[in-house]
C-alpha cells in the first residue's frame, strides 16, 4: 500500500472512530454494537472494531452483563480541560442549587451553528423525570433556549416581531410533543439568557417540564431565580464558550 493510501486508510479509520463516539449523544445512552453500527452507518464488524479500540482507549466502556457500551471514564478526564475553560465547572454549583431549589433539571446551551446545543445540565435530587431532560441540539427557532440566544444575540434581527415579545417579557418559552409522553400533555420549555461580563449573550439557561406542571403560575415563581443564577454564571463563564455572536 503507497503511502498516501495509508494515510488515508489511517484518516477514514479516525473520522469513523469520532463518528461511532458521537452516537452517545445524549443523556447518558448504552447501545449495542448492532445498535452502533445502525447509527454509524458502517457494517457490525467495523463497529465491533471500532469499539473495541474505542474501549481499550478507555474513551468507552462495555458493560460486562450486557455487553452494550457507554461513554468512558477516558472521555470525561479529556473534556475536564474544557469544562474549566468554558467556565461550567465554576457555573455547576449554581446549575444544582437552583435544580434542587425549582425540583425540575436545569440546562446550559450555547449557539452551536443554527442550533442551541446543550453544554450542561443539573438534574434535582427530587421530581426528577425524563421529560425534564432537553434534547442534545434543537434549531434556534424551535427551541426556548434558541429563541433566547437569537433574541439577545442580534442573529435575528431579520426575525424582530417574534424575538421582539421575547425581550419584552425577559424570557422565551415554547411547547412541543413528547414522542415517549402516553398523553396529550405537551412539554414546556423556558428560557432565560446568560450574558458574560461584557454583557453579550453567552448562552442560555433552561427549564423543561410537563406543560401540567410548568404553568403560567410556576413559570412566575421560578423566574426570578433563574435569572438571578443565570447572573451569576454570566460571572464566571469564559467568551470563549461560543458566544451568540
Amino acid at each position: 500500500m503507497a503511502p498516501t493510501d495509508q494515510t488515508r486508510t489511517g484518516s477514514q479509520a479516525v473520522e469513523r472512530a469520532i463518528h461511532l463516539l458521537n452516537c452517545f449523544e445524549g443523556d447518558d445512552p448504552e447501545l449495542s454494537v448492532s445498535e452502533l453500527a445502525e447509527l454509524a452507518g458502517v457494517p457490525v464488524s467495523t463497529a465491533h472494531r471500532l469499539a473495541r479500540a474505542l474501549v481499550r482507549g478507555r474513551l468507552l466502556e462495555q458493560d460486562p452483563l450486557t455487553d452494550r457500551y457507554r461513554v468512558g471514564h477516558g472521555l470525561a478526564t479529556l473534556a475536564r480541560p474544557a469544562l474549566t475553560r468554558l467556565g461550567l465547572d465554576s457555573a455547576a454549583p449554581h446549575l444544582y442549587a437552583l435544580a434542587a431549589g425549582i425540583k425540575i433539571t436545569t440546562s446550559l446551551s450555547v449557539l452551536d451553528d443554527d442550533a442551541a446545543l446543550t453544554v450542561f445540565q443539573a438534574r434535582p435530587p427530587v421530581r426528577f423525570c425524563a421529560h425534564q431532560v432537553p434534547r442534545q441540539r434543537r434549531h434556534l427557532r424551535q427551541s426556548a433556549p434558541g429563541q433566547a440566544l437569537l433574541a439577545w444575540s442580534g442573529a435575528g434581527d431579520g426575525l424582530r416581531t417574534d424575538l421582539d415579545v421575547v425581550r419584552r417579557k425577559g424570557f422565551a418559552s415554547e411547547e412541543f410533543e413528547f414522542a415517549e409522553l402516553d398523553d396529550d400533555d405537551p412539554i414546556r420549555s423556558v428560557a432565560v439568557p446568560v450574558f458574560d461580563r461584557d454583557r453579550k449573550v453567552w448562552g442560555a439557561l433552561g427549564v423543561q417540564a410537563r406543560c401540567a406542571r410548568l404553568d403560567d403560575t410556576l413559570v412566575r415563581d421560578i423566574l426570578p431565580a433563574m435569572r438571578q443564577v443565570a447572573a451569576r454564571i454570566g460571572t464566571v463563564v469564559r467568551q470563549s464558550g461560543c458566544p451568540a455572536t
